[in-house]
């Protein structure tokens, strides 16, 4: 089939004009160029939104502006005779422990270690230096965040999970946004086909959203703590997507997708990589 596509692909190509073509290629290449533009832009919106968000919500918390939400929400999450009880039957609160685990520091630690040992071993040494940069850097950044705040864990409801840590940011919420959107965005840039770029990413936030969800739900989190770690992880991950392609642009690492390094001060037409090859 590939072999078909090329072979009319070329057949095509040489029954235009070579005007013609050349006005193809620019028309394709401005459009890659906004397709670009528009996947940054969107980016800094996200890390522009996510640090709005995270601050508004630190300065609400901190001046307990956000309690009867948060209490409001635990509780419609309860049975109202028994407290201990969530509401739903009881294979959904096991159910919402077991998701709840795909947020545990162990399975994205060993998650991202996975992707980080494969990068590795395929000499995509810029990618796996991101996934690296993007959770060792979030999991830093999450702990001084805590520290900071120190707010208390709900003590309205009894707890549906262990917890040692404070309460502001979620760290689940945080690390899982970190972890899966980051590699969400690394699986779509190694696609093609917009269709499974969307896949990918749909699924990081879908992970995204219901490791959070579940904090929610176990009463081990207020729903501020969750919303603010979704806010700044999400920031913290498209900041160190940016940092990456920035790196790309100035040729010190390999563009991701590629394996391929660039040097001598990234002077290569940044558009080429979109470009679809038949041959």
């Amino acid at each position: 089939m590939n072999a078909y596509l090329a072979r009319s692909a070329r057949r095509l190509r040489a029954a235009i004009p070579l005007s013609q073509r050349d006005g193809l290629a620019f028309a394709g290449r401005a459009l890659a160029l906004a397709r670009a533009e528009f996947v940054l832009l969107a980016t800094i919106f996200i890390v522009a939104g996510g640090l709005w968000a995270f601050i508004g919500l630190a300065g609400e918390v901190r001046e307990g502006e956000t309690e009867s939400f948060d209490r409001a929400v635990l509780l419609a999450l309860r049975d109202p005779a028994n407290l201990a009880d969530p509401i739903g039957p009881a294979w959904l609160e096991e159910m919402v422990r077991d998701v709840t685990a795909l947020g545990g520091n162990f399975v994205l630690t060993f998650v991202a270690a996975a992707v980080i040992g494969f990068l590795l071993l395929t000499r995509k040494h810029g990618a796996a230096l991101l996934v690296f940069a993007s959770v060792a850097g979030g999991t830093l950044l999450g702990t001084i965040l805590k520290l900071g705040f120190e707010r208390m864990r709900p003590d309205l409801v009894p707890h549906g999970a262990v917890v040692h840590t404070a309460s502001f940011p979620s760290n689940h919420a945080m690390l899982s946004a970190v972890t899966y959107l980051t590699l969400g965005a690394l699986l779509a840039r190694l696609e093609v086909a917009p269709r499974v770029k969307g896949y990918f990413l749909a699924l990081s936030v879908i992970l995204t959203a219901i490791v959070g969800l579940s904090r929610i739900y176990l009463g081990v989190h207020w729903p501020t703590d969750v919303l603010a770690g979704w806010a700044v992880g999400s920031a913290w991950a498209m900041t160190v997507w940016l940092v990456a392609l920035w790196l790309q642009r100035r040729g010190k690492v390999e563009r991701i997708g590629t394996g391929e390094v660039e040097g001598g001060g990234g002077d290569r037409d940044p558009l080429r990589s979109h470009e679809t090859k038949f041959n």
